[in-house]
């Protein structure tokens, strides 16, 4: 397949010529720009804004969250985590629980983690075949499609840590008072399979990127990280026609 993503030929370390301090700066500025382009998401009721957050662990997507959508109005967005399903969720078909949490008109949802978990993780721990992964892949790319065919405004990120900033991140949670609840014994084992992630991660990026494509973006320098995802939502965003609603006798 053509463009495949292959992660070890893509830096974890910011790729564009901006340093810290300019970085915060533009934040300011876009993070108003985001605020105003929700208001009239949320007044136009025409759209629905979906934003997928995909990573290893310690990558960064609570904090993407935090800071991303710091200045949006919490009426017209709100955010969605997904851990392993539960036993109610587990007796349906996978993409049930996340098809009755994608926004409805005017709203922005955020996914922090997705169903593609439902790839990643039989894939990591062997518990299924290719070809029944392949047909997942099938099921996501025509739920993906169907979504967008109905005006939702899909973004997919993965937020691509190194090895060494996971293992940085790990220590901290446990050396860290205010992240000592984040940390629990089973991540050092998960942040081993470093290398079986990121094939996984690549397995999705060539079978799930029919109708929205993949940002990857480099997540060891926290304040990039930010800056970038929202930078990109901006670009995207600013592609539609997203406008007050006129005056109607």
């Amino acid at each position: 397949m053509k463009n495949q993503i292959h992660l070890k030929k893509i830096s974890t370390l910011p790729n564009l010529n901006i340093t810290k301090e300019k970085a915060e700066i533009e934040m300011i500025k876009l993070t108003k720009k985001l605020a105003q382009i929700q208001d009239k998401l949320y007044a136009q009721n025409k759209y629905s804004v979906l934003i997928i957050l995909q990573g290893m662990d310690t990558a960064g997507k609570d904090s993407a969250v935090k800071h991303v959508f710091s200045g949006v109005n919490p009426a017209g967005c709100n955010v969605k985590s997904f851990k392993a399903p539960s036993s109610q969720e587990g007796s349906h078909h996978f993409l049930w629980r996340i098809s009755k949490e994608c926004p409805v008109k005017g709203m922005i949802k955020i996914f922090n983690r997705s169903h593609y978990e439902d790839i990643l993780t039989p894939l990591i721990h062997d518990k299924m075949s290719k070809e029944s992964l392949n047909e997942r892949c099938k099921e996501i790319n025509a739920f993906e499609k169907g979504l967008i065919n109905d005006y939702t405004i899909y973004l997919k990120f993965y937020l691509h840590i190194s090895h060494a900033e996971q293992l940085n991140r790990l220590e901290a949670r446990k050396t860290d008072s205010t992240k000592n609840w984040k940390y629990q014994k089973n991540d050092v084992k998960e942040i081993a399979k470093h290398d079986n992630f990121k094939n996984a991660y690549e397995f999705i990026f060539k079978k799930c990127s029919e109708k929205a494509k993949w940002n990857i973006i480099p997540a060891d320098k926290k304040w990039f990280k930010n800056y970038l995802i929202l930078k990109t939502i901006i670009e995207h965003l600013e592609k539609y026609k997203i406008i007050y609603p006129k005056l109607v006798d």
